[in-house]
C-alpha cells in the first residue's frame, strides 16, 4: 500500500507511559451470526449497521467507520476498551507499531487478520488453518473495503474523497 497518503497513526504505544491511563481491553467473543451481520455492515448496509447499534454492539457499528478512516470513531474505540480492534485496523494499513503490539499482546487472530489484508499470503494460509469461515470472510471484506479507499486516494479524480 503507498504511504504517502496516510495520516500519521502513531497512537498504539508498546508500553503506555502513564499506567494509570491503561484502559483494560474488551472481549471481542462474537458469535458467528454477528460477525457476519459485521462483515454487511463494514460493506456499508444500513440496515445491518442499525441492527448492531440496536442490539449492543457499538463498539462493532463504531468500528465500520473507524475502517473507513473516521477520526472520532478511532478515538472512541481507544477510549472505549478497543484498543486491539483499533491497533488491528492501523494495523491493516500498514502500521508495523500497530502490527508489533499485536503481536506482544499475543492477539495472533487480529494480527493475522490485518496481516491478510494487507496481502500476507501467510497469514491468508494462518486464517484458512485457526480461524472460523466468517473471520476469513471479516478479513476479504475488511481487504476490499481498504483497497477501494487506496485506489480512491490514488485516483487523481477522487483526491481527498475517503
Amino acid at each position: 500500500m503507498f504511504s504517502w497518503f496516510k495520516k500519521k497513526k502513531e497512537t498504539i504505544q508498546e508500553t503506555p507511559e502513564d499506567s494509570s491511563k491503561i484502559i483494560p481491553m474488551k472481549s471481542m467473543n462474537y458469535h458467528p451470526k454477528i460477525i457476519l451481520a459485521w462483515v454487511k455492515a463494514i460493506e456499508g448496509d444500513q440496515e445491518f449497521l442499525s441492527w448492531l447499534s440496536d442490539n449492543g454492539y457499538p463498539e462493532l457499528t463504531i468500528s465500520c467507520s473507524a475502517i473507513h478512516l473516521n477520526d472520532e470513531a478511532r478515538a472512541w474505540l481507544m477510549k472505549n476498551g478497543y484498543q486491539h480492534l483499533m491497533a488491528m485496523i492501523h494495523a491493516a494499513e500498514g502500521s508495523k507499531k500497530a502490527q508489533k503490539w499485536l503481536l506482544i499482546n499475543k492477539l495472533d487472530l487480529l494480527y493475522h487478520i490485518a496481516m491478510a489484508v494487507e496481502n500476507e499470503k501467510d497469514s491468508w494460509i494462518w486464517l484458512k488453518t485457526n480461524a472460523t469461515q466468517d473471520l476469513f470472510i471479516l478479513a476479504q471484506v475488511i481487504k476490499k473495503v481498504k483497497d477501494g479507499i487506496e485506489e480512491r486516494h490514488n485516483d487523481i479524480h477522487s483526491f481527498g474523497k475517503n
